[in-house]
């Protein structure tokens, strides 16, 4: 069995049927997925800032941009508004997208975007935005009902693969680009969601491997190839969990001793 397998056997082993469960179960998780989904876009996010936020509510001797603070502390928020609905498997609509976005973007708009675009938290782009080499990007009056075709087309989705159809949603919802901002965080958060309500593991788009992914999704705005962007996720998936699968397996990690630093 391969590594994504196992991850998907270990996660299917787990009991959530509480909030507390699932807290149980991504103690770890949530806080590494923050710092990494945060990084992949601000330098300035460290994982013991996110720690800070996740465990104490706080960080102490922080000098950076206070935007770094508001998307971890953001990122917090939003794990705890969607743990019960990953627990009870509610279903991704238009208004649960609008609301992941308000919480993780609250605060980190920009004056050309809040002031100038009259833009806001949870509230789709009003303005044309491209991203990409291929200026990949809905146009404003089309975001909302491409966005529910591409939610009613994977929602419904009954199959097996279960990481492919993820991997069709985030492909398809950094298309469209619906929000002046945020589209990143708020994809790779509605992938874990799209996953977990589906009783599959949550993942990490890891920061050192930024440049696959940014390489997979733009293989699909020009090709509509989805092949690297799901082999992308299921390398990403069993790094995520080959730690928790050591443990589980009963594997141990050799450290060096003190023979191995003296003479």
């Amino acid at each position: 069995m391969d590594g994504y397998s196992r991850a998907v056997k270990l996660w299917q082993s787990y009991t959530n049927t509480s909030a507390a469960d699932l807290d149980k179960h991504l103690h770890s998780f949530r806080i590494l997925f923050a710092y990494h989904s945060g990084k992949i876009e601000n330098e300035e996010i460290t994982y013991h800032d996110t720690r800070e936020i996740f465990e104490n509510g706080r960080v102490t001797g922080y000098t950076g941009n206070p935007r770094a603070l508001f998307e971890q502390q953001n990122q917090k928020l939003c794990y705890e508004f969607l743990k019960e609905k990953i627990v009870n498997r509610e279903p991704i609509d238009i208004e649960l997208v609008k609301e992941v976005h308000r919480l993780l973007t609250a605060g980190t708009y920009d004056e050309r975007r809040y002031i100038e675009n009259k833009e806001r938290p949870g509230e789709f782009k009003k303005h044309d935005y491209v991203t990409g080499v291929h200026e990949v990007g809905s146009s404003a009056q089309d975001v909302e009902r491409e966005l529910a075709e591409l939610i009613a087309e994977t929602g419904a989705y009954d199959g097996e693969d279960v990481l492919m159809a993820a991997a069709y949603f985030h492909a398809g919802f950094e298309y469209i680009h619906p929000f002046a901002d945020g589209n990143g965080r708020v994809g790779r958060t509605l992938l874990n969601y799209y996953l977990m309500i589906r009783n599959h593991p949550p993942l990490i788009v890891h920061d050192e491997e930024k440049g696959k992914y940014y390489a997979a999704l733009q293989k699909y705005d020009e090709t509509e190839d989805l092949a690297p962007l799901y082999g992308f996720l299921r390398d990403e998936t069993e790094k995520t969990w080959a730690k928790a699968l050591s443990v589980f397996d009963g594997q141990k990690t050799e450290r060096k001793g003190l023979s191995d630093f003296t003479c």
